[in-house]
């Protein structure tokens, strides 16, 4: 699992850009994640992945809103889709793999349409922290982003990646079973850092903001897509337990408060590039992912959460470090 992840080669391109510290801290987390004794169904999800039966050469397309793997005579489609299916929940995508239509929970491709303009991505080293199964990653290499490192903490979202591998075959689309806490050290070696539907998760959210900060080269950009109070003053909203079922939900800003958080990180140049609502068409259940969904979390006028809270409501910001 450790090789079809890439992990050799990533850490061989880390170590020869001057990173040999974050690597000698990283590696071995990675090995100890990838191991029954950290998650009981590692070999469950390892088993699966070893006996997808994929041809060679597929065709390949990341510049769709499927991340497509294709031939032209699909051979082992039913039995493919049953090993996929040990890996549900499908959150993130979706995936089309040699006939197989992964419908995940998110429309991620509609998220992507609001972040893709964010960006100067030909060439660029990107960061993604909380990544989930690595889905923004083919999209940024089909914007001609050089290198992606995904961060999440979710193994099964590192073993979807691992069997998306399998079809895609290799490429600088990377994703470690690791959080942000392992920004400890001022790396200043990515050129686009992007937290995606994290910061609302910490508890705090300026040693959120200041560890991608030290992950960013001078002059690169953070892309920050977060939920946001609709409030056009400086305010945060703290549930009282859980906010939309989620019982990890802690601060939601308004836009205002959010840009002064960032202000008060040090980060210049700060622009709003898009508020969207979250619905249902964006959020819901599907084949692939079939447990509860966004339409569980709202009343039934879907105005407000099941909790009385403001409907989700998410803000991509861009900001630059000096």
């Amino acid at each position: 699992m450790y090789d079809l992840l890439g992990y050799p080669a990533l850490f061989d391109q880390l170590t020869a850009a001057g990173l040999d510290r974050f690597v000698e801290r990283v590696q071995p987390a990675c090995r100890c994640a990838l191991t029954a004794e950290a998650n009981a169904d590692f070999t469950r999800w390892s088993q699966a992945i070893a006996a997808l039966d994929v041809q060679p050469g597929l065709t390949t397309h990341f510049d769709q809103a499927a991340v497509a793997a294709s031939s032209s005579h699909p051979m082992e489609v039913a039995a493919n889709e049953r090993l996929l299916r040990e890996l549900m929940p499908w959150r993130k995508g979706p995936f089309e793999l040699d006939g197989i239509v992964l419908d995940t929970e998110w429309r991620s491709d509609w998220k992507w349409d609001r972040i893709e303009r964010a960006a100067d991505w030909p060439g660029a080293t990107v960061l993604d922290v909380g990544s989930g199964n690595g889905y923004f990653g083919w999209r940024m290499l089909a914007a001609g982003a050089a290198s992606v490192l995904g961060l999440d903490p979710f193994l099964l979202y590192i073993m979807q990646h691992a069997a998306v591998r399998r079809f895609v075959g290799a490429a600088p689309n990377h994703v470690l079973p690791l959080s942000d806490a392992v920004l400890t050290e001022p790396l200043r070696y990515f050129d686009v850092v992007l937290s995606m539907g994290v910061l609302y998760h910490r508890t705090s959210p300026i040693d959120h903001l200041t560890a991608l900060g030290r992950a960013i080269r001078p002059g690169g950009k953070l892309i920050l897509e977060t939920l946001i109070l609709d409030d056009s003053t400086e305010t945060v909203l703290v549930p009282a337990d859980r906010y939309a079922k989620m019982r990890n939900v802690w601060f939601l800003p308004s836009l205002p408060m959010l840009v002064r958080w960032l202000q008060r990180c040090g980060y210049k140049e700060i622009e709003h590039v898009d508020t969207t609502p979250t619905t249902t068409a964006e959020q819901r259940k599907t084949a692939w992912m079939d447990y509860e969904s966004l339409s569980d979390f709202l009343s039934t006028d879907q105005r407000q959460t099941i909790e009385g809270y403001p409907p989700p409501l998410r803000a991509i910001l861009t900001a630059t470090k000096g």
